[in-house]
């Protein structure tokens, strides 16, 4: 497959704060699907008149970005795409301004202003993959998800697009899990729309009636997928630890009360949450 090249700058407001941002999305990187080489994050594009790569590189006020596409009619979609992954059109000094505003998250927002929300350029990989790493350590999900890709991914270049259609029953997972892929999947055929432009109300009451689809993975599908900036995720462990260690409340509800105070931003509250644990997510490989 012939691929066009072309290069182009995405600005963005500043701060931004790569290290959360790029740390996860290498940390979590499905190979075959994404890579990290050189400082560079690679990952391949599945757009409306064909596909392509994605080459990111975090500068200083700019990310670099090299399109490879095999239909120039999709670059205008694959910038949007690079932007929302990234989340690159967010004032971070609103945002910041809004989350320093509670005294136990302001020490976290000044030591690292300009978080952003690390997002997916497609909403229906990003859900089969939590379904994949419901319940397993991210080393194990990736492994599950390669699996995937080497079996059923289509080849773009050097990379693979990730398989929206396979046979669930190949899945080394145990049944209940199979059930619930199953029904992820018939749901995506019937017209779940888990795009950046999707009505989010809808997603996120459509996610609930499927089996295996607690809080956590809607929640995380709405951050990650739908871009909501007020996602938030009480039920994770790393979430509430953090919380504990701050002097905030631990137990869920009582810190979906406490989060009140940081909407409609609790999405990025959980990126400054998530950046106290010592996890390979919160970092940029050297």
């Amino acid at each position: 497959m012939r691929l066009d090249t072309s290069t182009e700058r995405l600005p963005f407001k500043a701060p931004l704060c790569p290290s959360n941002l790029f740390g996860h999305l290498i940390a979590t990187a499905v190979p075959g699907v994404e890579e990290w080489r050189d400082g560079v994050y690679r990952r391949s594009l599945r757009l409306p008149f064909g596909c392509g790569i994605a080459s990111l590189r975090p500068l200083t006020d700019h990310v670099a970005c090299t399109l490879e596409l095999s239909d120039p009619r999709d670059l205008s979609t694959a910038l949007d795409l690079c932007r929302f992954l990234l989340d690159l059109d967010v004032d971070p000094l609103v945002v910041d301004g809004a989350l320093s505003s509670d005294p136990l998250l302001a020490q976290l927002v000044i030591s690292a202003p300009g978080r952003r929300v690390p997002r997916t350029v497609d909403g229906a990989e990003f859900a089969i993959r939590a379904v994949l790493g419901q319940q397993v350590s991210t080393k194990a999900a990736r492994t599950h998800a390669a699996r995937l890709v080497s079996r059923y991914g289509t080849p773009v270049g050097d990379l693979f697009l990730f398989p929206l259609e396979f046979d669930v029953s190949s899945l080394a997972m145990p049944e209940s899990r199979r059930r619930t892929m199953s029904a992820l999947l018939e749901a995506l055929q019937s017209g779940l729309d888990l795009s950046a432009t999707a009505d989010r109300v809808v997603a996120r009451e459509w996610l609930t009636t499927l089996p295996g689809f607690g809080p956590w993975t809607v929640e995380s599908i709405a951050m990650r997928a739908l871009g909501d900036p007020d996602a938030f995720l009480p039920t994770d462990l790393g979430i509430r630890l953090a919380a504990k260690a701050l002097g905030l409340p631990s137990t869920p509800g009582a810190l979906i009360k406490r989060s009140e105070a940081w909407r409609p931003w609790r999405a990025y509250a959980v990126q400054h949450l998530w950046a106290t644990g010592d996890h390979e997510v919160n970092r940029i490989p050297a």
